[in-house]
């Protein structure tokens, strides 16, 4: 049941996201925005953000929680998801990245499956004791199906909040994540890998991934210091000043920025994934400067989209912020004799290995990785470069604390 339902609401929401995205920028906004006059750039995500926080100051059930925090404070019977929550939940959110806002879809995903899991569990008088169990099931389902990839949502929830329960519940997480996946599938494009050559092993692929590991390294430290130091600046250094006001800031600044980064490249906006997806298919080719000035603009707008309250997960932003880096290595790594290598396959790499480390989803990242392309040459390099360059991050940060919460108390 929860498979099913969940399957039909992800799949509404999706389709609910793209529609206003193509109704607010008269079409595909990526071949749109180059049309529409500068002015409506600011206006449309300006008032959004400031009706999705009017909204959010009405019902902050419909804010971005994540999953292991919907848990516990279920269990704890601190929070109670009605049909309204869960509908304005999905509004918000469509409304969040249709609108331009650096934010995936991922996280709600996997939220939405947790709530209906929630009104299940409760419908059918289930021992609370199987609460996480039951949130466990709809998170996967909704990870599952937004990825149309029913293993990534299985590992995904493993890893998030059903470590413990595998051995005796991971018959009800596949379940329903296979049913999810059956019917998104029938809605919702998977990102897909062009250029697979399976089990093939290209060695020179697993020679330049020695390389890059300390290339991406380089740049998911400068992610985490750069964003930390964007978060104390909006929180600690203005927003302190203007703290009545804080949905009109949270419109002007997020509608402000989002406007003009959407003015010099909608590929510095929205969710990510058409980024993604046309790199890891070779369908875009952009210079080393633009593909790194990409890599700036997507930090600054994924940062102050968090800051003023888009409803919407980091998965697929990271995944882009992650291609681009590969993508823009695979060009630099090509002026070394006897190398050569396509930058579409480090653009998957570094998709999955960027988004694996910052979200410390490691097995996730290897197993979408493996989902998306089914190419050794990506899931093998992907395995060795999260495993080690998590370990690197972790000597100097500690990603648990690198939140909006220890921003808020520095």
């Amino acid at each position: 049941e929860t498979g099913i339902i969940t399957g039909f609401f992800i799949s509404i929401y999706q389709l609910l996201t793209t529609k206003i995205s193509f109704l607010l920028f008269f079409g595909n906004p990526i071949k749109t925005i180059s049309t529409l006059p500068f002015w409506y750039l600011y206006l449309i995500p300006t008032v959004s953000i400031l009706l999705v926080n009017y909204i959010i100051s009405k019902n902050d059930t419909v804010k971005e929680y994540g999953v292991k925090k919907i848990a516990e404070a279920i269990e704890q019977n601190k929070l109670n998801f009605g049909l309204k929550d869960l509908l304005l939940k999905i509004f918000v959110s469509s409304l969040s990245i249709a609108s331009g806002f650096a934010i995936g879809n991922e996280g709600p995903s996997s939220e939405i499956g947790a709530m209906i899991s929630q009104k299940i569990h409760l419908f059918l008088k289930i021992p609370n004791k199987l609460m996480r169990i039951s949130l466990s099931i709809g998170s996967a389902s909704g990870i599952a199906a937004i990825f149309v990839s029913p293993v990534t949502g299985i590992t995904f929830a493993i890893e998030n909040i059903a470590y413990k329960f595998v051995k005796d519940y991971i018959g009800y997480l596949i379940v329903g994540s296979a049913i999810a996946f059956s019917i998104a599938s029938y809605f919702i494009e998977p990102l897909i890998f062009g250029y697979s050559t399976g089990k093939i092993i290209k060695y020179r692929y697993i020679f330049a991934t020695l390389l890059f590991i300390p290339f991406i390294s380089i740049f998911i430290y400068f992610y985490l210091f750069f964003k930390d130091k964007i978060f104390y600046l909006l929180h600690n250094k203005i927003s302190e000043k203007f703290l009545p006001y804080k949905n009109i800031l949270f419109a002007l600044i997020g509608g402000g920025t989002i406007g003009t980064i959407m003015f010099i490249t909608p590929y510095g906006v929205f969710s990510g994934h058409a980024v993604v997806k046309a790199l890891i298919n070779n369908n875009i080719h952009l210079s080393i400067y633009v593909l790194f000035g990409i890599v700036i603009l997507r930090i600054i707008a994924t940062t102050v989209s968090l800051y003023a309250n888009a409803i919407g997960g980091l998965f697929i932003t990271l995944m882009s912020i992650g291609a681009l880096i590969g993508y823009g290595f695979g060009e630099m790594i090509n002026v070394i004799p006897n190398i050569q290598v396509e930058p579409f396959y480090f653009a998957a790499i570094g998709a999955s290995v960027f988004m694996g480390v910052n979200m410390k989803l490691p097995l996730t990242a290897v197993v979408l990785a493996l989902e998306t392309t089914y190419d050794y040459n990506v899931v093998v390099p992907v395995g060795l470069t999260v495993v080690i360059v998590s370990y690197i991050i972790n000597l100097k940060f500690d990603l648990h604390k690198l939140t909006l919460k220890k921003t808020l108390t520095t």
